[in-house]
């Protein structure tokens, strides 16, 4: 099944809102001090990253959309390096610098504990919005949408000026809340709260209906189009003026880290309608793209290869099996989007946690995995008649339930030569103990610059011995 993924090239995303700078230092802690009954952390690893509304700009700009942003900055250090990572990725930013320090939080973190936070934040001059307004309508005009990012920081102190300015020219406006005030968002075409913001103004909800209800008197009162409501391991819901509310359930399988699954969101709402979805089709869309996003750990990006990959595998679970021919169409299609195709080939007839690690790895090489598989009649020409355990169908539909998985295809030759030559992977992986001159069709991958990787195996893990295990061989 082909999914039809917005065109995101096409769309041109304005931000602003508080950027921030988040510092981690991770370190190890065996002791406490003489001083004081704190730990003593000895840093090992330190780590910077663009937050706040950066964070929302990278989230927008990593699904190839036109990406700007606004904020305001101090004259230090910090605002170089937010400069700097957003210009290397392609964010054009507008970073003001102000006398005041940047906004930054630093974590310091021991044994993956996070033992304690520093901010550093003051309120910017009055004169720096002058500035900062004069800048958003200039960059206004070569928008199709705004994103409004609170942070409760102090750079929308003039959001309700915003939004008119906006609403003037008919560019929607997207606002991420934090003020419990919602006053201040007045004529905002879209605020996205999560549960705990919404029934922070509005009071405890005890059912669906109670927050569609309590969403519709605010979109009354304060003239919203839509409030989309994000709610965790719940979903999220949209409430319109004059729509029946949507409810769509969490799709994402497992939860590593929410940090930042709010950004990821807002960025894939406003990229979508500004790419000319509807509103409906949009959330779907944000909500598969936030179920990537809290999969991974810290505030991360999602990819279109990510996002298409999620939206095949909730439409159909069989949507990664294809035929040959329809795997070459969808090659095109991700080579035309910029993604580097890795492949790799085996049995993959019982499968173990060795296998897991195994994909996870090839799939870190590149955007997108395939697996070639070997059919049936293959796999007992190379194992023996009593292999293979699992069927074609069932060790095909397996692989490709795997999130590090995108396409499966069959192949019924003993090597998998032919079908390499027909994808010309950029990336081919094996797995083992493998040497390069042992490896089907590497020399064809390195002709034309393509790469081939070995993985290693883990230790401890063999469909093999497994196998004799179960038969009390072993």
């Amino acid at each position: 099944m082909k999914i039809e993924i917005p065109e995101f090239e096409k769309a041109r995303v304005l931000v602003i809102g508080d950027v921030m700078l988040d510092r981690y230092w991770y370190g190890d802690t065996f002791r406490i001090s003489p001083e004081a009954p704190v730990p003593v952390v000895h840093i090992r690893q330190t780590e910077e990253r663009v937050g706040g509304a950066g964070n929302v700009a990278l989230n927008v700009h990593s699904l190839g959309a036109a990406t700007s942003l606004i904020g305001l900055v101090g004259n230090d250090n910090a605002a170089t390096i937010l400069e700097t990572r957003l210009q290397d990725v392609g964010v054009k930013a507008h970073l003001l610098r102000a006398a005041n320090p940047t906004i930054t939080k630093l974590r310091v973190i021991g044994r993956s504990q996070q033992l304690i936070r520093l901010d550093t934040e003051e309120p910017f001059a009055e004169k720096n919005f002058t500035e900062l307004f004069a800048t958003y309508e200039k960059k206004l005009a070569e928008s199709d949408i705004v994103i409004l990012s609170d942070y409760g920081k102090g750079t929308l102190r003039l959001c309700e000026k915003f939004i008119a300015r906006a609403r003037k020219s008919n560019i929607p406006v997207l606002v991420d809340p934090k003020s419990r005030d919602f006053s201040i968002y007045s004529g905002a075409t879209v605020i996205t709260p999560n549960l705990t913001e919404f029934e922070a103004v509005v009071g405890h909800c005890k059912d669906d209906a109670e927050i569609e209800r309590k969403g519709l008197e605010l979109i009354r009162k304060y003239s919203f189009q839509a409030i989309l409501i994000t709610r965790g391991a719940q979903g999220m819901s949209l409430i319109c003026n004059d729509a029946k509310a949507v409810h769509l359930p969490t799709r994402a399988q497992e939860v590593y880290d929410v940090t930042g699954a709010g950004d990821t969101v807002i960025a894939t709402l406003a990229a979508a309608l500004a790419a000319g979805e509807e509103m409906v089709d949009a959330i779907i869309f944000a909500n598969a793209a936030a179920g990537v996003s809290v999969r991974k750990l810290g505030a991360a990006a999602v990819s279109v290869a990510e996002l298409r990959r999620a939206m095949q595998k909730q439409q159909d679970p069989w949507a990664g099996i294809l035929s040959e021919e329809h795997l070459l169409q969808e090659i095109s299609d991700a080579r035309a989007h910029g993604e580097k195709i890795v492949m790799t080939n085996g049995c993959f007839d019982v499968l173990h946690s060795g296998h897991i690690t195994y994909l996870e790895k090839a799939k870190g090489l590149g955007q997108r995995l395939l697996i070639a598989v070997n059919t049936d009649d293959s796999v007992r020409r190379l194992k023996g008649k009593d292999r293979p355990v699992n069927k074609l169908e069932q060790r095909m539909l397996v692989l490709a339930a795997l999130r590090a998985v995108d396409w499966v295809v069959a192949f019924s030759e003993d090597t998998p030569e032919r079908i390499i030559h027909k994808v010309a992977p950029d990336i081919l992986v094996k797995g083992g103990d493998y040497k390069l001159n042992e490896i089907v069709g590497a020399d064809f991958v390195q002709s034309y610059g393509g790469k081939v990787v070995i993985v290693p195996f883990e230790d401890g893990f063999s469909t093999t011995s497994m196998l004799e295990r179960i038969r009390g061989e072993k």
